[in-house]
């Protein structure tokens, strides 16, 4: 007789890593263009791109999201 395999456990861990991914994606897509749009304000002097760096720094983490875990 043929030894049946077996699919390995789902432990949750696929979960707990989107858990964890998720918001760190959002965070760090509005920490690092949120500050570039700040340094260029600074730099141009108008407080436009603040905003507008937020915006596509939330725009780009969702779309990795998006990505990355297909949902």
């Amino acid at each position: 007789m043929s030894e049946q395999k077996r699919p390995p456990e789902d432990d949750g861990r696929d979960f707990a890593d989107a858990a964890w991914s998720v918001p760190s994606y959002l965070l760090s897509g509005m920490i690092i263009w949120g500050g570039a749009g700040w340094l260029l304000s600074r730099w141009t002097g108008v407080d436009i791109f603040i905003p507008i760096g937020l915006i596509i720094g939330v725009g780009l983490a969702v779309y990795l999201v998006y990505v990355k875990y297909d949902f």
